[in-house]
């Protein structure tokens, strides 16, 4: 009966270990405070056609919300859609005033858009 016992113990251990999973992702991101290479919203929208596809880091405001994943972001000279991916989480609420830095990928078409991954508030 022990050898039942500490032969489940030895297979469920790795599963329980990681079990935990959600929580060690965001305990290892990195919270990177440099510089940057921003992407011109402007140019970017002057420059794409219905086939673009680029990946894009941009700052500004979340201006206004569409519905629940889709905002107006403006970064103060132009304006754009951006969908957030359903796995953000941010510990702070945001405003029309909060700067953002949103990381993610423009698409072109008739509603040119950025997909976000990643928001971080400055």
């Amino acid at each position: 009966m022990k050898k039942i016992i500490v032969t489940a113990a030895l297979i469920l251990a790795p599963t329980i270990a990681l079990a935990g999973g959600d929580n060690h992702h965001s305990r290892n991101a990195v919270q990177y405070t440099g510089p940057v290479e921003l992407t011109n919203l402007t140019n970017l929208l002057a420059e794409s056609s219905m086939f673009t596809e680029k990946k894009v880091v941009v700052e500004g405001k979340l201006v206004r919300q569409i519905n629940h994943e889709k905002f107006i972001f403006s970064d103060g000279q132009a304006e754009v859609q951006v969908e957030l991916d359903d796995d953000i989480v941010l510990k702070q609420p945001l405003d029309a005033n909060t700067q953002v830095r949103l990381f993610g990928e423009y698409e072109g078409g008739n509603t040119p858009e950025i997909e976000v991954d990643r928001i971080q508030v400055l």
